[in-house]
C-alpha cells in the first residue's frame, strides 16, 4: 500500500509547474521521471495541456460573459452625435407620401373640374391670327443687331472707326434691343402676352450676348494693340491647330458671320474666340433630350391648364373683397402646382434644351447649373441656379464695378437691380401693365440674403431657400394676374382662361 502522504510532493511539484516556465524548471512525474523524460512528444503535449487548461478556462468565462453582454458606448442613430448618414429610406418615404398626396389633388381636380387640357388653346397662347406672326417676325428682325455688332467690330479692327465712334454705335445698338422689341409689343395688339415675352426673352438674350461680343473684342484689342487691316486669316491672323484637332482663331480672325452666330445660337452669354468643342454628336443623347424637351413640354401645358388655371381663377374673388383667410388658402392651394411646374422648367430648359443645343453645335462647356438645392443661403442660390447668367454678371458687371473701385455690397446690389430690371421688363411689357411686382421681389432678395446668411446657419437656411422659392412665385403669380384681370377685364371670362 502507498502512503497518501507520498503523493504530496509530486502536488506541490504540479502545482508549481503551473506558474513555472516549463523550459527553465525541472518537474517530477506522477511515476516519479524528471522533466527530462518531457522530452517524448506525448508526454511534452500533455504537460502543454495541463499548462494552458487554465488559461483556456478564463478565457471560455470571458467568452460566456461577452455573449451575455448586450449593451455597449453608443448614440441614438437621430442624434446629431451619432456617425450614421443613410437617410435612404426616409427619402424613399418622403417621395411616396408626395406622390400620394399630389395623387389625391390630382384626382380631386378631376372630379370637379373635368379634363381642363386643350392643345388648340396653346395655340393661341402664342397667336391671336393664324395668319399673323408677329412675334416671329419681331425675332427675325433682331437679325439685324447682330449685322450691326459685327460691321461695327470689323471697321474697328481695320480702324477704319476708331473706340468712342464704336462705343457709341455699339450705346446705340443695345439701346434699339431692348428698346426697339417693347415699343413693337406695347403698341402692336395682335401680339399676345406669352408671345410677347417669347420675343422678349429673344431680345435680351440677345443684348447679353453681344455686350459681351463687345467687350471680349475690345480686350483683344487692347492687349494685341493691333489694328489689323484686312480680314484674311493667312495675312493678319494666322490660325493654329488646337490640341484637340481644331483650328484656334486669333482676333480678328473671329469676325466671320459664322462665328457670330455659332456665338448666337450657343448656349452660353459668354462670348469667347476659342470655345470649348466635344469630339462629335451622340445621336442617343441628342434623341434622348429631344424625347425629354417633348415630353416636359407637354406635361407643363396640361399642369397649367388642368391645375393651375382652375385655382387662379378661383382667387379673383378672394382678392377683390381682400377676404385675407381665403386668399391665404388660396396661396397655399397654389405653391404645389406652382413650384412643380417650375421644377420641370428648370429640368426642361437647363438640362434637357440646353443639352441639346449644345450637343447639336458640339459647345463642350456643359455647366449650366450647379447644386442650388444644396443652397444654404440665399446667395449661393442665385450663384449656382442660372450658371450662364452668374458668369455673365460676374465677367461684365460685377469685376468691372469692383475695379473701378466699387465696394463688394454695391456690386452685389447693383446685379441685383440688374435681374430686377430685366425679371419687370420680362413680365410688365408683355402684359402691358406695370406695377413693379417682379422688381419689388427681386430687390427684396437683398434683405433676405442678409438674414439668411445672418442668423440661419446649415439645414436652417437651406430651408429658408427653398421657403422663399415655393411661397415668393405663387405671390407674384397671383399679384399679377389678378392686376391683368383687373385692368383689362374682368367682366371678360375669356380673359383668365387666355392666361
Amino acid at each position: 500500500m502507498i502512503d497518501k502522504d507520498d503523493f504530496r510532493p509530486i502536488t506541490r511539484n504540479r502545482r508549481r509547474a503551473t506558474i513555472t516556465n516549463v523550459k527553465s524548471e525541472t518537474v517530477k512525474l506522477r511515476n516519479g521521471a524528471t522533466a527530462a523524460a518531457a522530452s517524448d512528444p506525448k508526454a511534452r503535449e500533455a504537460l502543454t495541456k495541463n499548462l494552458q487548461a487554465p488559461l483556456n478556462e478564463d478565457k471560455r468565462k470571458c467568452g460566456l460573459y461577452d455573449k451575455m453582454s448586450c449593451h455597449k458606448l453608443q448614440e441614438s442613430m437621430l442624434s446629431s452625435a451619432s456617425s450614421f448618414k443613410n437617410y435612404r429610406g426616409i427619402l424613399n418615404w418622403c417621395v411616396v407620401m408626395l406622390v400620394l398626396s399630389n395623387a389625391r389633388l390630382f384626382l380631386e381636380n378631376l372630379l370637379r373640374y373635368g379634363i381642363l387640357v386643350d392643345p388648340i388653346q396653346v395655340v393661341s397662347l402664342f397667336l391671336k391670327d393664324p395668319y399673323s406672326w408677329p412675334a416671329a417676325c419681331l425675332v427675325i428682325v433682331s437679325n439685324v443687331f447682330i449685322l450691326v455688332a459685327l460691321y461695327t467690330e470689323r471697321k474697328l479692327a481695320m480702324g477704319l472707326i476708331n473706340e468712342k465712334v464704336g462705343l457709341l454705335i455699339y450705346i446705340f445698338n443695345l439701346t434699339a434691343v431692348l428698346y426697339f422689341p417693347m415699343v413693337v409689343v406695347l403698341k402692336l395688339p395682335s401680339i399676345t402676352p406669352v408671345g410677347g415675352a417669347f420675343a422678349l426673352g429673344i431680345y435680351t438674350i440677345l443684348f447679353l450676348k453681344l455686350y459681351s461680343y463687345k467687350d471680349v473684342n475690345r480686350w483683344c484689342r487692347e492687349k494685341t494693340q493691333a489694328k489689323a487691316r484686312s480680314l484674311s486669316r493667312s495675312l493678319s491672323c494666322p490660325s493654329t491647330q488646337s490640341a484637340s484637332g481644331g483650328m484656334q482663331v486669333s482676333y480678328p480672325g473671329n469676325l466671320s458671320l459664322r462665328d457670330m452666330y455659332y456665338f448666337v445660337f450657343a448656349p452660353t452669354l459668354c462670348y469667347e474666340l476659342n470655345f470649348p468643342r466635344s469630339e462629335s454628336i451622340r445621336m442617343g443623347f441628342l434623341f434622348r433630350r429631344l424625347f425629354e424637351m417633348f415630353l416636359l413640354t407637354q406635361l407643363l401645358v396640361g399642369l397649367t391648364q388642368q391645375w393651375m388655371v382652375p385655382i387662379i381663377r378661383s382667387s379673383m374673388k378672394p382678392l377683390q373683397e381682400m377676404d385675407y383667410s381665403r386668399m391665404t388658402e388660396r396661396l397655399l392651394r397654389l405653391t404645389v402646382p406652382n413650384h412643380l411646374i417650375w421644377l420641370i422648367f428648370f429640368y426642361s430648359f437647363f438640362h434637357s434644351s440646353m443639352n441639346f443645343v449644345a450637343e447639336l453645335l458640339r459647345f463642350g462647356d456643359r455647366e449650366f447649373y450647379r447644386d442650388w438645392w444644396n443652397s444654404e443661403t440665399i446667395t449661393y442660390f442665385w450663384q449656382n441656379w442660372n450658371i450662364p447668367v452668374h458668369k455673365w454678371c460676374l465677367r461684365h458687371f460685377y469685376k468691372p464695378l469692383m475695379r473701378r473701385g466699387a465696394g463688394k455690397l454695391l456690386s452685389q446690389s447693383a446685379v441685383f437691380f440688374a435681374s430686377a430690371f430685366f425679371h419687370e421688363y420680362l413680365v410688365s411689357v408683355p402684359l402691358r401693365m406695370f406695377r413693379l411686382w417682379a422688381f419689388m421681389g427681386m430687390m427684396a432678395q437683398l434683405p433676405l440674403a442678409w438674414f439668411v446668411a445672418r442668423f440661419l446657419r446649415g439645414n436652417y437656411g437651406n430651408a429658408a431657400v427653398w421657403l422663399s422659392l415655393i411661397i415668393g412665385q405663387p405671390i407674384a403669380v397671383l399679384m399679377y394676374v389678378h392686376d391683368y384681370y383687373v385692368t383689362h377685364n374682368q367682366d371678360d371670362p375669356t380673359v383668365i382662361e387666355a392666361l
